[in-house]
């Protein structure tokens, strides 16, 4: 192997430059960097790659994603033009970084000790103890062609990482461990469940969408459903980032990074209500009307609230006999609920609705009850719950697993 060749390339990563700054890339140039060193320096740059990459996966795969999330200008060009309409120095230059990356991931722990014995002949017997990391998988992708393919079909960048996204302390994280929900999961509401799903799909077609507001009463599944709609079309470049109420101020800085994305995103508004009208209700207006400038094509507004028009009105605005008063208060309170081109309600179900819900969850848990005591049972339930809602009717089913769970004893 002539590690002063492979050091030279490393270097001149030109394309894909930022891999240099990947851990996996970075502890493998070091161990090259070792041989012109120590024995000592050899072993402690080993021994973290050695750990790294058991901690972790194969080197191949670990390179394959550190490409998904990077950010280049091959990666942007990918996701506009057609393969043939990319400069060919660039798909040159995105070539030769990938013979670099495919040089790295396909050392073994048995290629390394054996330069470093010859660079270290005295150390020999110790370093021939040392662990070994097998072969690693060929690079997914190894010329500029199959790059382009991977890029234009799933995206790159930082989005790549996960479909769900949280905002903490003005920074957008990944979820790697988000609600798994499926609309499978989510019983009755099919009317509302269908408008949000042609919405949703209109937009990923990149038709006219309109953002949602859904509100209505408490346990009803609006949160939920915005959740199970993304799962659904997550593998359609799909992704969702969450804003609570606290976090409303970094709304332009979110929408800024989200819309410089080639992913589609939903910014999901949960439990949204404000106390008055203030600079990020305005704000917040603007920006779903469009505003001076404009709004980004790859976003979309979902936003849950028990209130219809958001803003809460107390009876001191309500007593009054000043009509025009009053106008202006209600007007203030729908202004941004009007923003919403789509508006769904989820109302609390009737009898008979929830003990729907409540046979088709039994079904789907095989809850062995005789119908007449399974709905006595759950309208009881209810009652100490304070009403019927999906949310209580799923409680009310968990409850009966857990029972039926007791009945059948500890595991064996």
């Amino acid at each position: 192997m002539q590690i002063k060749h492979f050091l030279l390339s490393s270097c001149s990563l030109t394309t894909l430059r930022h891999m240099a700054k990947a851990p996996i890339f970075e502890l493998t140039y070091n161990v090259m960097e070792s041989f012109f060193k120590t024995a000592q320096d050899f072993c402690r740059a080993y021994g973290q790659l050695c750990g790294y990459i058991f901690e972790h996966k194969d080197l191949s795969r670990l390179f394959y994603e550190e490409l998904l999330y990077d950010n280049n200008i091959f990666a942007d060009l990918s996701c506009k033009k057609s393969f043939s309409e990319i400069p060919e120095y660039i798909k040159n230059s995105v070539t030769f970084d990938l013979q670099v990356l495919e040089a790295v991931s396909s050392l073994t722990g048995d290629i390394l000790i054996e330069e470093a014995v010859k660079a270290f002949p005295k150390e020999s017997a110790f370093l021939h103890t040392l662990p070994r990391f097998p072969n690693s998988a060929q690079l997914p992708v190894t010329n500029a062609q199959a790059l382009y393919e991977l890029y234009h079909q799933k995206g790159y960048g930082y989005f790549a990482r996960a479909t769900a996204f949280a905002v903490e302390k003005g920074e957008i994280v990944a979820l790697t461990h988000a609600d798994s929900i499926r609309l499978s999961d989510l019983k009755g509401y099919q009317r509302q469940k269908r408008a949000i799903l042609s919405n949703t799909l209109s937009f990923l077609q990149g038709k006219l969408a309109n953002h949602i507001l859904l509100y209505g009463d408490k346990g009803t599944g609006k949160s939920s459903t915005v959740k199970a709609v993304v799962n659904e079309y997550a593998a359609q470049g799909l992704k969702i980032i969450e804003l609570s109420m606290a976090q409303l101020k970094y709304f332009p800085k979110i929408c800024e990074q989200a819309g410089a994305s080639p992913f589609k995103f939903i910014i999901f508004l949960d439990d949204l209500t404000f106390q008055q009208e203030n600079e990020t209700f305005t704000a917040l207006k603007a920006f779903i009307e469009g505003g001076v400038a404009g709004k980004p094509d790859n976003i979309l507004i979902y936003a849950t609230s028990n209130r219809r028009h958001l803003v809460k009105e107390n009876m001191a605005e309500r007593m009054t006999d000043d009509d025009v008063h009053i106008r202006d208060t209600m007007q203030t309170a729908a202004s941004l609920s009007d923003r919403f081109g789509l508006e769904i309600t989820f109302s609390v179900p009737d009898k008979g609705e929830y003990l729907d819900i409540v046979d088709s969850l039994a079904q789907e848990y095989g809850i062995d009850l005789e119908q007449k005591e399974l709905h006595m049972l759950a309208e009881r339930f209810a009652l100490t719950r304070g009403g019927r809602s999906p949310r209580t009717a799923r409680q009310f089913i968990k409850l009966q697993v857990s029972e039926m769970a007791m009945e059948s004893g500890p595991p064996a």
